[in-house]
């Protein structure tokens, strides 16, 4: 195979990496055309295992080969990176899809290099098993044939939302990007509580684990209101009505409210 004919490549090879490979593979693009960067040994052994023919590279090697170089490590990691990325970035001239949290366009493109093609993608962990979510949004570099290869790698992993304004990544990294966390704690919360109600472990976590994903589902696929789907299940005087209440007394509107907001002021400070 040319030398230069890979698909796509990813530096750094943690779940999201590896869910995004995964999507690759389900969509059809041979192993042999996607290559990897990973330093932990034992992981890329792993890879290779799961995905026979799958080429692993240098960081450096793989920014020169590669048509889409998707950047997927930890924030604190990316201007190091990039910076050593930037001859091969500028030498090849892939597409960069960049997934970490919090640094701009214009940051990333300060390290590449001006003439760098990006997309910013911030997907969720549902992606692991092809059911995430990814807000995107493509510099003013990248072409409309760049937003539909973001677009065709990402929709391999679940569903996209493209954005205009680069800004609200931001709080895309609040609701979808750490949501599912608060789903996990949510549904923590729920079965520790009817554990105390005297249900046993495995009832309480299939009682809750269904509850959470039917009305997750109800709520996507009824195309009604959530609000109007809470009010049909809260009889007036019943047992919903009086655990609503609580809810409300405690504020946890407002407490998700607080929370998303910290997220996003976070996100903002990882982007420095």
């Amino acid at each position: 195979m040319n030398e230069q004919q890979l698909e796509a490549g990813f530096v750094g090879a943690g779940n999201m990496g590896q869910a995004l490979i995964a999507g690759l593979v389900r969509s059809g693009v041979h192993p042999e055309s996607i290559g990897f960067a990973e330093p932990d040994t034992d992981r890329a052994a792993t890879l290779r295992t799961l995905f026979p023919g799958l080429v692993l590279l240098g960081p450096a090697q793989l920014a020169g080969r590669v048509r889409t170089l998707v950047l997927a490590v930890k924030p604190q990691m990316l201007p190091e990176l990039a910076v050593d990325l930037a001859a091969q970035v500028a030498a090849a001239d892939p597409l960069v899809v960049s997934v970490a949290a919090g640094i701009s366009t214009r940051r990333l493109g300060g390290w590449l290099g001006p003439e760098t093609r990006i997309v910013r993608a911030m997907p969720n962990t549902p992606a692991l098993i092809g059911a995430g979510i990814t807000g995107l949004y493509a510099s003013p570099l990248a072409t409309d044939a760049d937003r539909k290869t973001a677009d065709r790698l990402l929709r391999a992993v679940g569903a996209t939302v493209w954005l205009q304004d680069e800004e609200q990544m931001h709080a895309v990294t609040a609701t979808s990007g750490s949501g599912p966390a608060y789903v996990f704690l949510l549904i923590e919360a729920m079965t520790q509580a009817a554990r105390r109600l005297g249900l046993d472990q495995a009832t309480a976590r299939q009682l809750t684990l269904a509850t959470v994903g039917g009305a997750a589902r109800l709520a996507q696929e009824s195309g009604t209101d959530p609000a109007e789907l809470r009010a049909r299940v809260t009889s007036p005087g019943g047992t919903t009505e009086r655990a609503l209440t609580v809810f409300e007394e405690s504020g946890l509107a407002e407490v998700v409210a607080q929370a998303m907001a910290a997220a996003a002021a976070r996100s903002r400070e990882l982007g420095g």
